[in-house]
């Protein structure tokens, strides 16, 4: 427990510095296409470190976290529409209702191994968006959710306000990111890392290894959900694309390019992945052929993501360092 606070502090003050700095950016740098990147960024950031939780620290890759993503933001969107609900009682429902959409789905899936496992939730990310695109009177077919998501003011925040959207969605972001740190820095995330490691020897030594990667299938889920709330809120409205196979493997993308091994990789991912489909599709229509040489190159040519190359070189001045001290001591 002590070992544990002085990292929660350090990580929370990490927090509140890069926090700060975002929500400044617009006014040293007051640009639309700013505010609408880092809106994005923000929720492709909890949709691609919700997935790393799933690869990264528990071993199971999926195929279909995209399902979790595309359905926040239309559980979201028609809690605001149909009910009339205010934004945090909206956000309530997002997330009981995806944390026993992952429950439901977690039991089935978790009980395969590998590719079976990555498959069998991509069946279940394909059987949504089957439902999306056929159940029109209730979420607009293959047109989304028409009329918008409205957008009504709560506790002095005014999300119809392009600059309160922009706090709103930074500061969700941070917490979100904060929360998933806390959660693999805690015992249960060190346990995942065990069963990553060897679930055999995890549950000779006790773990109840179902359990654990239910739970964890189920937070990754939700946290999923809440940057699909958060695009939801920057389109004013939900996709089928939301749902679509292809989301699924733009946050594996993201993964790949920010790399496995660090929790802020997913991030650094999202980053780049969205720098490049801007800059690319601005220069040429064949972005998906360039984009696809790009992620090439870091899967076979780097295999590692760029944060993963970070961590390496500062393990190696920090060895080096060690060494240096070692031999002027002897």
């Amino acid at each position: 427990m002590t070992a544990a606070r002085p990292t929660f502090s350090r990580d929370l003050l990490i927090a509140g510095c890069a926090l700060a700095v975002v929500l400044l950016l617009p006014m040293l740098w007051p640009s639309k296409a700013l505010t609408d990147f880092v809106i994005r960024v923000s929720a492709f950031s909890l949709f691609a470190t919700s997935l790393n939780l799933l690869v990264g620290y528990t071993g199971m890759v999926s195929f279909g976290h995209g399902m979790f993503f595309g359905f926040g933001a239309y559980c979201f969107g028609l809690s605001m529409q149909r009910l009339g609900v205010s934004i945090p009682v909206a956000i309530v429902i997002t997330v009981l209702s995806t944390a026993a959409l992952a429950a439901a789905v977690g039991a089935i899936c978790i009980r395969l191994k590998d590719i079976y496992f990555a498959f069998i939730t991509l069946a279940f990310q394909m059987l949504l968006y089957s439902l999306i695109i056929a159940w029109v009177p209730l979420t607009g077919g293959d047109q989304g959710l028409m009329g918008g998501i409205p957008r009504p003011e709560f506790l002095g925040v005014d999300l119809g306000l392009e600059s309160h959207r922009y706090a709103f969605s930074v500061v969700l972001m941070v917490v979100g990111l904060l929360a998933m740190r806390h959660v693999v820095e805690s015992p249960f995330g060190y346990t995942l890392r065990m069963i990553r490691d060897n679930p055999d020897r995890a549950s000779f030594l006790g773990i109840h290894v179902f359990r654990a990667k239910l739970t964890a299938f189920i937070i990754a889920g939700v946290f999923a959900a809440l940057g699909g709330m958060v695009m939801a809120l920057f389109v004013s409205g939900a996709y089928p694309e939301f749902a679509n196979w292809t989301m699924s493997g733009e946050g594996i993308f993201m993964v790949m390019l920010g790399g496995v091994s660090t929790f802020v990789g997913p991030t650094a991912g999202a980053v780049v992945l969205s720098l490049l489909n801007d800059v690319i599709t601005r220069r040429t229509e064949h972005h998906g052929l360039f984009l696809g040489v790009v992620i090439l190159v870091f899967a076979l040519g780097l295999r590692k993501g760029v944060t993963d190359f970070i961590a390496d070189w500062l393990r190696a001045q920090r060895e080096a360092r060690s060494s240096a001290l070692t031999g002027d001591r002897t």
